[in-house]
Order: structure tokens, then C-alpha cells, then sequence
């Protein structure tokens, strides 16, 4: 029987999990999208606590975008996920694409968050 494309990302995203910790040195930086949404959270894994997190839904944010599922929407949730990062004293994450494919707006999201200072 054929997995589904969720079961396939829930493979991926097992495998990038053993090797993807998060400490409070530097706390993972997970991203997740759905079809009309990018939520980003970044997780000290050792405490088990969410330290910042960011979204399309964020008050501020969803008025200046166009769309909240395109490349720009993307690039917005990750230069404010870096700008609330830097606030609460974050600079360095390692990065869980959380099984989606490095790629696209996955990519998008990852290169603004670096443009704004998160280092990874």
C-alpha cells in the first residue's frame, strides 16, 4: 500500500528529529506550513519549553500581507521570527524543516531569517 504525501512527511520529518536537537545554547528553530498558513516556533528541547514563536496570524503582520501562503508571506514570518529571536536574546538555532523539503518557501523562510541576523 502507498504511503499518503502526509505519511511521507511524517517519515521525513522522524528522520530530521533523531538528528535535530534542540538546547538552550541553541533552540530549534521548527517551521511548519499549512495551505493557508507558516508557523514558526523556536523550542529549547531540553526544557521542553517554546521560547518564541511567529505566524501569519500574528496581529501585525496579517494586514500587510497580500497573501498568507506565498514566498513573501514566508520571508515576512522569517525576518519577524529573527527580529523576536534577537529580542529574547537568540542568535544561534539549528533548523527543523520539520520534513518538508528544503525548498521553495521553505527556503525562502530560511534565508530571510538569516538575512535578519539568526544564525544557523
Amino acid at each position: 500500500m502507498a504511503l499518503s504525501r502526509e505519511q511521507k512527511r511524517r517519515v521525513r520529518q522522524g528522520r530530521v528529529r533523531r538528528r535535530v536537537r534542540g538546547s538552550s545554547e541553541r533552540p530549534r528553530l521548527c517551521v511548519f506550513k499549512s495551505v493557508a498558513h507558516f508557523y514558526v516556533q523556536v523550542i529549547d528541547d531540553s526544557q521542553g519549553k517554546t521560547l518564541v514563536a511567529a505566524s501569519t496570524l500574528d496581529k501585525g503582520l496579517k494586514s500587510t500581507l497580500k497573501s498568507t501562503k506565498d514566498k513573501a508571506a514566508a520571508k515576512a514570518v522569517g525576518k519577524l521570527i529573527a527580529d523576536k529571536s534577537k529580542a529574547a536574546g537568540i542568535a544561534k538555532v539549528v533548523f527543523d524543516r520539520n520534513g518538508f523539503l528544503y525548498h521553495g518557501r521553505i527556503k525562502d523562510l530560511a534565508d530571510a531569517a538569516r538575512e535578519a541576523g539568526l544564525e544557523f
